[in-house]
């Protein structure tokens, strides 16, 4: 079967449209990148979002025209990718303009059926309000993916994504789907990010390469400062977002303003580094291979100073597991819109919080009842 993958993440980065080939093999699946782009948002549109992300306040009409817009753009984004090849669905994360996972709060805009228009295709959607309203943290959702794609019967595995905020997945040996541990460790690229941009005047929007961190010093007492926040502290399951790590957590901090902007930027790939190191440690698996995935795992230095914190584990972009970084969220949608299509739970409660296992997603359909039998039959083949 043929599909495509969109997300869109916290580091507003642009929209990741992935073209996959995706077949059921027994419990797990094989997946085939055929194609992949990252589709920039035009900056009219950046800045709409920006505007209505927390601390700010959006409008409903904000909130309902950027509903329409992201629609637009995502419905752009996978013609573009999906090109002349015939499609059978779509899986669309949407863009989180609002997430509240301790009181179950969720909301991701897009609308599904533009994209259903421009495909003529059965679109997957709306992924985190059922686990919601099963009274989890609807976060983080490639728990099971990481599972059936990554956990191995012969060592500990650890799926970390390095996206605006991080979160690891915990697969233990042997485990199965189900026993997955999962939660968000803090900031990934998105501190790193705002800095950059407010201190380059938006000339650059990230540390490319992690050249910045790289010519810089780190700054200990301010590391000290940010790294006692109480999220660290905080029990899983958690989750959290720009509501806790946007930029007025730079403003918070405002021995920031007195650095350079390297030493700025080395400070704030510690956090991120060291953050993640900590969860890691924590959890009890300070020798499992980290499998890093997400835009952050392309920062040679942010991947550096994880390696020497987590020493001796060995850390790995996800290329490794035929899962190219940037794409590998996207196939993870692909993969959780063929789970909704099958009717199979496709959140982990021990990693968001749930009260049971549900299945995630609402479906815009288009021939929905041939897509269906399609799915069975390869399911059926597969078994």
């Amino acid at each position: 079967m043929l599909a495509v993958g969109l997300m869109s993440g916290t580091s507003l980065d642009g929209i990741d449209a992935a073209l996959v080939r995706i077949l059921p093999r027994g419990p797990t699946y094989a997946l085939e990148l055929v194609r992949f782009q990252t589709f920039p948002f035009e900056s009219a549109l950046y800045d709409e979002l920006l505007a209505a992300l927390p601390p700010n306040a959006a409008s409903v009409a904000a909130v309902a025209r950027l509903h329409h817009a992201l629609g637009a753009v995502f419905a752009r984004a996978a013609k573009t990718i999906t090109g002349s090849a015939a499609i059978d669905f779509v899986a669309s994360h949407g863009q989180t303009l609002f997430h509240d996972g301790p009181r179950h709060v969720t909301l991701q805009v897009g609308d599904a059926f533009m994209i259903r228009e421009a495909t003529g295709a059965t679109v997957c959607y709306d992924f985190r309000s059922a686990d919601c309203a099963a009274n989890g943290h609807g976060a983080p959702l490639v728990a099971r993916v990481d599972a059936l794609l990554l956990a191995h019967a012969g060592e500990d595995r650890v799926a970390l994504n390095l996206g605006g905020i991080a979160n690891i997945t915990l697969l233990r040996k042997g485990a199965s789907p189900e026993e997955a541990v999962a939660f968000d460790t803090g900031p990934g690229t998105m501190l790193l990010d705002a800095f950059v941009a407010e201190r380059t005047k938006g000339r650059q929007r990230f540390d490319a390469d992690g050249d910045l961190a790289r010519a810089g010093h780190v700054d200990e007492t301010l590391l000290a400062q940010m790294l006692a926040d109480e999220f660290f502290e905080a029990p899983i399951p958690k989750t959290t977002g720009r509501e806790r790590f946007g930029k007025h957590f730079l403003a918070q901090h405002a021995r920031l303003s007195t650095l350079t902007v390297e030493d700025g930027a080395a400070t704030l790939c510690e956090l991120t580094a060291a953050s993640v190191a900590r969860a890691i440690r924590d959890t009890g698996l300070p020798t499992a291979r980290v499998i890093a995935a997400g835009g952050g795992a392309r920062n040679r230095t942010l991947m550096e100073r994880l390696a020497a914190r987590l020493a001796p584990a060995f850390v790995e972009p996800s290329d490794a597991m035929g899962l190219p970084v940037e794409a590998k969220e996207a196939m993870a949608f692909v993969v959780l819109g063929y789970e909704a299509l099958r009717e199979r739970a496709g959140n982990v409660p021990a990693a968001t919080g749930a009260a049971r296992p549900v299945v995630l997603g609402a479906i815009a359909p288009h021939n929905l009842r041939a897509l269906l039998a399609r799915v069975q039959g390869e399911c059926t083949t597969s078994s």
